[in-house]
């Protein structure tokens, strides 16, 4: 299972696969020049560059409903350890362009792209987040309601930027428990015996 930096390994590793992957040319016709960056909001309290490039913003964690109660087998020593954190991540896919027609494009891109490759493996996460072989993350289309997205926006400082909502699901973080740190009971038996 991963570690605590597997939150931040996993926004890095989207951006990374869309820079990787970005087009020169689409169709025959030129792309327009995008940077990729994987966004705080503290960064969107700052100016913003408008340089077209898609940003990735993490704006929620919660906790993955249908893998709360997992429990890892066997159990150490008699006790039952606690199970992995499992939690999902709402990211923001965002356009910055100086016109329509380079923000529209670059979106529409890198929606196709992840729509087209919507599961990132061991293979295509970063390292820092120590994965294993068998772990993969699921991104999936969220619909948020236009209430919900302008809220969003109403709590960043930049004005409204064209937006798509993302779920990365299911990220399980492993508890941090050293297994020796609980010794086992051991019980001791005494033979009685009468004195001669």
């Amino acid at each position: 299972m991963a570690n605590v930096r597997a939150i931040h390994s996993v926004g890095t590793s989207i951006v990374t696969f869309l820079r990787n992957t970005y087009p020169p040319l689409l169709d025959g016709q030129a792309m327009p020049g995008c940077g990729f960056e994987l966004l705080s909001s503290g960064q969107l309290a700052g100016p913003v560059d408008e340089a077209t490039h898609i940003g990735l913003l993490l704006y929620r964690v919660t906790m993955n409903e249908h893998a709360r109660q997992l429990r890892p087998t066997p159990p150490m020593r008699g006790r039952t350890p606690p199970g992995p954190l499992s939690l999902d991540l709402h990211f923001l896919l965002t356009a910055w362009a100086a016109n329509a027609l380079d923000e529209q494009v670059a979106l529409g891109w890198a929606m196709r792209q992840l729509h087209l490759f919507p599961v990132l493996d061991a293979s295509s996460l970063s390292p820092e987040g120590g994965w294993s072989r068998e772990e993969v993350i699921q991104l999936v289309p969220a619909e948020l309601g236009t209430e919900e997205m302008m809220r969003i926006w109403d709590a960043l400082d930049p004005a409204y930027r064209l937006s798509v909502s993302y779920v990365a699901r299911v990220l399980n973080i492993e508890p941090d428990v050293d297994r020796d740190e609980h010794p086992a009971v051991v019980a001791s038996r005494l033979a009685m015996g009468v004195a001669a």
